[in-house]
């Protein structure tokens, strides 16, 4: 099922950092994460020279020992939570629409803010248009701030099917729900568990209004949710005791 799925295999900076991803806080010692390289048939050597890379490239600090997730990866923690556990408000029918008002800006200022835009999980309606249900509690960064105009409103259409591709992020998550259940080793699971967060990152986060009665964002959380606890379960076990 993870081939069909065309799921990445593990590498040692996969393992690294999608286990600093679920670490609260995201820090480590080396021996530990080789600890959990073994679970996964990964050697020493293979761990140790993937820590040093991932600190030469930025995504990680190693401090007294320990390493630990940088800032640029501490953000993408920081959506990965928000993605599992999101801070919906009662969603009364408006609309948040953001007009970019900034001048002409450099492609890479450009590129910035749709990634932000997508972060915030607004959708383009067209170039410089950007909306969403009014369901959600987050902060702006201030790269929307600066550049943008925000404004409240009802569409007289509904927007949803235009703006969101509802039907095939229903798909997958059955896909990943199926795989995750028919995982037969820790490192399968462990594939299917890291592409479930991805998968949880391009949620929509839409009221119950606008979705189908049988959404499966809640039933993947579920399925998440249970092999964190166990793949917690087993790092206590094999990987943080004495």
């Amino acid at each position: 099922m993870t081939n069909t799925l065309g799921l990445r295999p593990l590498t040692a900076r996969s393992v690294v950092l999608s286990t600093l991803l679920g670490s609260h806080p995201p820090r480590l010692r080396a021996r530990y994460l080789v600890r959990v390289g073994e679970l996964f048939g990964i050697a020493e050597g293979t761990i140790r020279v993937a820590l040093s890379r991932m600190v030469a490239a930025g995504d990680l600090v190693q401090t007294g020992g320990e390493y630990e997730l940088t800032e640029r990866l501490l953000a993408r923690q920081a959506r990965q939570d928000e993605s599992r556990f999101p801070r919906t408000l009662p969603w009364d029918g408006t609309w948040e629409i953001a007009i970019i008002t900034a001048e002409r800006r450099p492609a890479a200022e450009r590129a910035a803010l749709r990634q932000a835009m997508a972060a915030l999980r607004l959708a383009e309606l067209r170039e410089g248009t950007w909306l969403r249900p009014a369901n959600l509690s987050r902060s702006r960064p201030g790269i929307v701030a600066q550049q943008c105009t925000f404004l409240t409103g009802r569409p007289e259409d509904d927007l949803t099917a235009t703006l969101w591709d509802l039907d095939g992020w229903t798909s997958k998550a059955h896909a990943l729900t199926t795989a995750i259940d028919e995982a037969d080793s820790l490192a399968d699971r462990f594939t299917v568990a890291a592409a479930v967060l991805r998968h949880l990152l391009n949620d929509p986060l839409l009221p119950p209004e606008l979705l189908p009665g049988d959404w499966p964002g809640p039933d993947l959380r579920a399925h998440y949710e249970r092999f964190e606890v166990d793949f917690g379960n087993l790092l206590a076990d094999h990987v943080l005791a004495p």
